[in-house]
């Protein structure tokens, strides 16, 4: 009975080609990083702090950009994004092996901000295609297809710019984001619920309606949980290099990421997801509490089993969260904000973990992030116990018999108290 949730996940129509579409897509965008550190500090000779700049400008461009873009498939549709971002970032890929450092750092800018959407697009058909029942088990999917697309896109960036150049490297990545964005073109996933207004017929909803405070706190959970998993990443490497273990770090990696897995798969078979902030607190203190292990890089692996299983239940839990809260009008726009705060969360936290090294000791990066982490769901507990103070008495008010179905708005709306007192109506 354990697997009972995901066959009836993925009996409904279209998921499984869709997940199956979504992470080949995502390969080539996960090794979009290294890809571009390895060409910046290899082919054109600059340190790694050039490199970084160069990626710091993909990420703002593309946290800009993922609403923008979110809220244009909100208007137009589908695929005319597609056709946008796919000629786009192939341009990218194919003029930024070529051009100096300083033309490349403005095309970072310019590429990060029409990336293909192949993560809020595969969230926001998700949600469009499965009831909330369902939801669930989908979004554990999603997130355990996206671990297994950063599992591999990474590596096989890195052998490619290890073997031909990373200029090679980068020319690959440029087919593999034309591949995938015309897979997704023909596979042209709903992004609309059947029972939902379509696209053509102009529903327009005022931000108003749906960015609450409750909406901008789950941005702020998701941004933290990045922080976490980035600062994660960046202090086992510090720690295992300072042990001189450093050859033990693709082992630790793994585990870390084969633990993600499982947390994710255990989540999507429970009955009802837990809000997101019941998975930050404790996901944040299992990450200080590595580096109480930090003398060796097996107490390492242990003690990141904790904090390992959350991750994926942590990605899961925000993007349902997101999705029940969000009208179906401007789902696509909410579903980039939540790319934007992941974005967001990865770009903070190496930095922070790599100064809380270099400052105190490698083991203080799992203290610093897991701090954080543990701040941020404090700031944003009176808004989760606001929203449960007023979402209670809601089932208690007995509907009226006699209304037409026709009159029902509250299709496209979550039954949360601060969506039932927004306005489902607009200019």
């Amino acid at each position: 009975m354990l697997l009972k949730p995901y066959r009836e996940t993925l009996a409904l129509p279209g998921i499984k080609s869709l997940l199956v579409v979504a992470t080949l897509a995502r390969i080539p965008i996960a090794a979009g990083a290294v890809t571009l550190t390895l060409h910046v500090v290899d082919d054109l000779h600059r340190g790694y702090g050039a490199a970084g700049l160069i990626g710091a400008a993909f990420t703002i461009g593309g946290s800009v950009g993922a609403p923008v873009m979110g809220r244009l498939i909100d208007r137009r549709g589908l695929r005319p994004v597609l056709v946008l971002t796919t000629i786009a970032e192939v341009l990218f890929w194919s003029l930024a092996q070529a051009v100096p450092f300083w033309i490349l750092l403005v095309l970072a800018l310019v590429g990060g901000f029409l990336a293909l959407p192949a993560f809020s697009v595969a969230r926001q058909a998700i949600a469009a295609m499965t009831p909330e029942s369902q939801r669930l088990p989908a979004f554990a999917l999603d997130s355990i297809t996206t671990e297994l697309s950063f599992m591999t896109g990474p590596a096989l960036g890195v052998l490619i710019a290890t073997s031909a150049g990373a200029r090679w490297a980068m020319l690959t990545i440029g087919a593999g984001i034309l591949v995938s964005g015309v897979g997704l073109w023909l596979l042209n996933p709903p992004v609309r619920a059947a029972h939902e207004a379509s696209i053509e017929s102009g529903e327009r909803v005022p931000r108003r309606s749906w960015l609450t405070p409750r909406f901008v706190a789950v941005l702020a959970i998701t941004s933290a949980a990045t922080v976490v998993l980035a600062g994660t990443d960046v202090t086992v490497v510090a720690v295992l290099r300072e042990n001189g273990e450093l050859g033990w770090t693709g082992l630790v990696m793994t585990l870390w990421a084969f633990y993600s897995l499982l947390g994710g798969f255990a989540y999507g078979t429970i009955r009802r997801g837990l809000p997101p902030i019941a998975i930050l607190a404790p996901m944040a203190v299992a990450t200080a509490v590595v580096s109480l292990g930090s003398a060796h890089w097996w107490l390492v692996a242990l003690l990141l089993i904790p904090a390992g299983a959350l991750c994926a239940p942590l990605i899961t839990s925000s993007a349902d969260a997101i999705s029940r809260m969000t009208p179906a009008a401007a789902r696509g726009e909410a579903m980039g904000l939540h790319n934007s705060a992941l974005t967001v969360g990865v770009a903070l936290g190496g930095p922070l973990a790599g100064l809380a090294a270099d400052t105190l000791s490698p083991p203080w990066g799992f203290v610093a992030v897991g701090g954080v982490g543990a701040a941020i769901a404090l700031l944003v507990l009176p808004a989760e116990l606001r929203h449960r103070r007023t979402a209670t008495p809601a089932p208690e008010t007995p509907e009226p018999t006699d209304v037409p179905a026709s009159t029902d708005q509250t299709s496209d709306f979550p039954a949360t108290a601060d969506d039932i007192r927004a306005p489902a109506t607009h200019p």
